[in-house]
């Protein structure tokens, strides 16, 4: 996930001074709003020390009702808490219908601080599929959960301890405890990385705020709130869609959300000339990673999703031209058969899955299911809202199966799969590339960027993670996918001398 943020983003105190006040005003409506229908809410703060959780919380709170919440500073157990099973002084200070409860830190902080295990230790697992369950339970009874990750570099850490070193009023906050985790941040964020893909719910998502600027995070906390309060008070009310955010603040919103794909650079090419020179030594490098992988018994997945004219078929018969066609299948994925259909939507995937030491290429994928499904109706929101968590899970069963997965999502921008589109038209050779359905596709264009965007923060983790392929030129993007395979194929070859 963390891969992904672009901690750079930030909000002018002018901005920030214009949006803030109706977006307070609907943060207090919607206090009224959730109490009269009895929803019971609980926003989890999370993040490194630093982040400044306790500013957030109180710029969050400000505009609320202060009868109707209670806020939670969870820190080293006391002795009563001890005495008793983990969850038993959470679920003492879980709200009464209609009220709000805001942790800072939380049932999290076990895994991450007190014990400090690492991503692949086992007890972290088994405490991952603990929260799982109490999440689960509170919201099938219809619990409202947010749980907000404030996310700050390394040095952005170390810059706000030196201020409040500085200052005799906080000198106190900084210790030689929070120095000792200011060398093992990486570590800490590893883990938590680890534990946010294992905990990301439908029913309880993690939402990373980019936080080293105050105002950009105040502002992105304080959205992302009254969007999920919208939809429990709609949900409540029996309606199909939550109200409008206040239009004075809808660009602003817009603009707050973590996009992976606003940053990437589609100018990235590569010249004929660089391209011949280098193409020779990528395919070879490409045929021996597959004899090797071959010899080894490693299997190899490689996922390519993208936009309609993209390149896939183009990187996929580039991918494979110096391979031996024994050991690779390609499997171009369609509209469900009845028989597909009959069975869960995995099945027709993870019946293709290669044995070992052979190649599966699929051409787009499992990820069907919060892509197009998605976007045409296809399936219900909340199949659609869990499959990123089913996704994940059986993508981690496959790699730790000794499995190497690979996932390319191909990008290109608006005018060049225009260019591309008309190319097809114009050409007898290639018109049967181009359907009805592709521009149809295209004029939904924002909404497959929408759900594009959230695959690849949702399902881009430690032991799968995507590559974006720039595809805008296929010169590069050709070589791009040629190398990552082959980097991939190494690694796990590698791992295993």
């Amino acid at each position: 996930m963390f891969e992904k943020i672009d901690l750079d983003r930030s909000m002018s105190d002018k901005q920030f001074r214009r949006i803030m006040p109706p977006l307070a005003e609907r943060m207090g409506e919607l206090q009224r709003a959730a109490a009269g229908r009895g929803i019971p809410a609980i926003i989890v703060f999370e993040g490194m020390d630093g982040s400044e959780k306790g500013v957030q919380i109180n710029q969050l709170i400000q505009p609320l009702d202060p009868r109707g919440f209670d806020v939670y500073a969870i820190n080293d157990p006391n002795d009563a808490e001890r005495a008793r099973p983990f969850f038993w002084r959470f679920w003492v200070n879980t709200p009464a219908r209609g009220r709000l409860a805001v942790f800072s830190r939380s049932w999290y902080h076990r895994t991450i601080v007190e014990r400090r295990h690492g991503k692949n230790d086992p007890q972290a697992a088994r405490w991952a599929n603990e929260i799982n369950l109490f999440e689960r339970a509170l919201a099938d009874d219809d619990y409202l959960i947010l749980k907000l990750y404030l996310h700050i570099s390394k040095k952005e850490q170390k810059r706000r301890y030196r201020i409040l070193e500085k200052d005799p009023a906080t000198s106190w906050r900084v210790t030689d405890k929070q120095w000792d985790g200011h060398k093992k941040f990486d570590k800490y964020l590893s883990a938590m990385e680890s534990l946010m893909e294992r905990t990301d719910m439908a029913h309880a998502p993690w939402i990373i705020v980019e936080a080293n600027d105050r105002n950009f995070a105040a502002a992105k906390i304080i959205t992302t709130v009254i969007e999920a309060y919208e939809k429990a008070v709609a949900r409540a009310r029996g309606e199909n869609a939550a109200s409008p955010a206040p239009p004075e603040a809808t660009v602003e919103i817009m603009s707050l959300r973590s996009s992976v794909l606003d940053r990437v650079d589609l100018s990235q090419s590569m010249t004929s000339a660089e391209y011949d020179k280098k193409l020779p030594g990528c395919e070879d490098r490409m045929r021996k990673a597959q004899m090797k992988a071959y010899a080894s018994g490693v299997p190899i997945v490689v996922v390519f999703e993208g936009w309609d004219a993209a390149g896939k078929g183009g990187d996929i018969k580039r991918l494979t031209a110096n391979m031996d066609p024994r050991g690779y299948t390609v499997v171009p994925i369609r509209a469900p058969s009845p028989t597909e259909l009959a069975h869960n939507y995995l099945w027709r995937f993870c019946t293709r899955f290669p044995a070992a030491g052979h190649f599966t290429i699929f051409d787009r994928s499992w990820y069907g299911r919060v892509l197009v499904e998605r976007v045409e109706g296809l399936c219900r929101p909340d199949e659609w809202q869990r499959a990123y968590a089913e996704i994940n899970e059986m993508e981690e069963h496959l790699v730790n199966s000794g499995t190497v997965l690979v996932k390319f999502w191909l990008h290109i921008d608006q005018n060049t799969q225009l260019k591309r589109f008309e190319d097809r038209e114009r050409n007898p050779e290639k018109e049967w590339k181009l359907s009805v359905d592709d521009w149809r596709n295209r004029g939904k264009w924002n909404e497959y960027w929408a759900a594009a965007d959230e695959m690849l923060y949702r399902t881009s983790t430690d032991y799968a993670p995507w590559t974006i392929i720039e595809s805008n030129d296929k010169n590069f993007s050709r070589i791009k996918v040629l190398q990552s395979v082959a980097a991939a194929v190494e690694e796990k070859l590698g791992e295993l001398d």
